[in-house]
């Protein structure tokens, strides 16, 4: 019967027939008398409320032509449910968000909680950082589970990921490093997008004041960002700037890099491609309205709509819309440390 209601919960309507009834409980019950059983406990139940427009059949039990699915009884039971394995499941397990998703995605992630159990009440809590596979395998015998399978998910769902102390697996994080700014106890950090724009800039890094200057490779710094620490071991405040194309996919980089680590807009270089003319192209893209509308906030009122008007367009500014000396000369001569920032 949960089996059932959990397909009701997901059932993409609000109301169901009997033939579709008759679909869930597949080959459950042999005969009428079975199936109409199983129905009006339903009924009782409240998770099935007669559609009273469409009447009953004639036969006996008589059941409802068509129900209305009452998703409300069937939370109640499935935070009921939710409750007991509180009390099943290691206390460090914690069950809240799932109070807030689809039952489904419950079920589906049960299996691997009973893994965590297990791994928690015979191992405890590590004291060593691993990688990832190597975890990831301890826990629940797939080290590809946490990177590739979505063990990172439920490891963040139920507040456990840092607390097992785990190495992401990505690609180290590439930069070069400014010798006469490592020991600042203020640090400035450029993450640039693209290939042109870093072998740009990397000649003129001594006349910054930037300790680093990290190449982005697109989307892939937002996994290897997580290594800056471990590979850029320097006791600083930390603030990090970004420059990328001024396109969706560009915004959408910064908002997801944003998440892991604050970076900045580094607005001089941004500032310097609204002076140009944009180009069109990369219609393809999507526009991902929470990166734009938070990245355009960064921005003066009259700058900001200019850029979203381009976007709109189907036009784009492509880091490459400044060339060399124009990048090195705002790099050498901006006033970043009058930026606002808010400390990492």
């Amino acid at each position: 019967m949960n089996d059932v209601k959990q397909q009701l919960a997901e059932f993409q309507r609000k109301t169901i027939d009997l033939d579709q009834l008759g679909h869930l409980f597949g080959s459950q019950f042999q005969t009428y008398e079975a199936f109409s059983r199983a129905v009006l406990r339903l009924e009782e139940e409240q998770v099935l409320i007669m559609v009273r427009s469409t009447g009953r059949t004639i036969r006996s039990p008589s059941l409802a032509l068509k129900y209305r699915i009452n998703r409300s009884a069937i939370t109640g039971d499935y935070h009921k449910e939710l409750q007991k394995y509180r009390l099943k499941l290691h206390t460090a397990i914690n069950l809240d968000s799932y109070y807030r998703t689809d039952p489904s995605i419950w079920r589906r992630h049960l299996p691997y909680l009973w893994k965590i159990d297990r791994y928690l009440r015979e191992k405890g809590f590590p004291e060593d950082q691993v990688p990832a596979p190597e975890r990831s395998f301890e826990l629940v015998g797939d080290e590809k589970w946490i990177d590739e399978k979505g063990g990172r998910e439920i490891l963040e769902k139920i507040h456990l990921f840092d607390r097992l102390k785990i190495i992401p697996v990505s690609d180290p994080l590439m930069f070069a490093v400014n010798p006469l700014s490592i020991h600042d106890t203020d640090q400035l950090h450029l993450i640039v997008e693209n290939k042109t724009t870093y072998q740009g800039l990397l000649p003129i890094i001594r006349e910054t004041e930037f300790a680093t200057l990290i190449y982005g490779s697109g989307k892939a710094v937002i996994k290897s960002i997580g290594q800056f620490t471990m590979q850029y071991p320097v006791h600083a405040e930390h603030h990090f700037l970004y420059f990328g194309d001024l396109d969706k996919e560009g915004l959408s980089i910064w908002y997801s890099l944003n998440q892991k680590q604050k970076a900045e807009p580094a607005l001089p270089f941004y500032q310097a491609c609204l002076g140009k003319q944009p180009v069109p192209g990369k219609a393809y893209q999507r526009l991902r309205d929470t990166a734009v509308d938070r990245f355009l906030s960064c921005f003066p009122k009259q700058q900001a709509e200019r850029i979203r008007q381009t976007l709109l367009k189907g036009q784009y500014f492509p880091q490459e819309i400044l060339k060399m000396k124009e990048l090195q000369q705002i790099w050498r001569n901006s006033d970043w440390k009058g930026l606002n920032f808010t400390t990492s």
